[in-house]
């Protein structure tokens, strides 16, 4: 049986396999051109965050206890 033409082109353009050493090669290549964040960019992500839940769950618990409250008006 004759082999598919996308993996003959993929053997021909160097698609196939890696060996173990080749990728760890290319995973440290890669990880050398990463911009990594400096200890203060962290620290102001960090309470970015933290706010941006805090806001979330107090808006969600503000529903959820008015729902709650229209429920045991209506069904109560």
């Amino acid at each position: 049986m004759s082999e598919t033409r996308s993996s003959a082109v993929k053997r021909r353009e160097g698609g196939g396999r890696t060996t173990p050493v080749t990728f760890y090669r290319q995973v440290v290549a890669e990880l050398r051109k990463v911009v990594w964040p400096t200890q203060q960019m962290v620290v102001t992500y960090f309470f970015v965050v933290l706010v941006f839940v805090i806001v979330m769950m107090t808006i969600i618990a503000g529903l959820d206890y008015a729902f709650g409250k229209a429920m045991f008006q209506i069904f109560g």
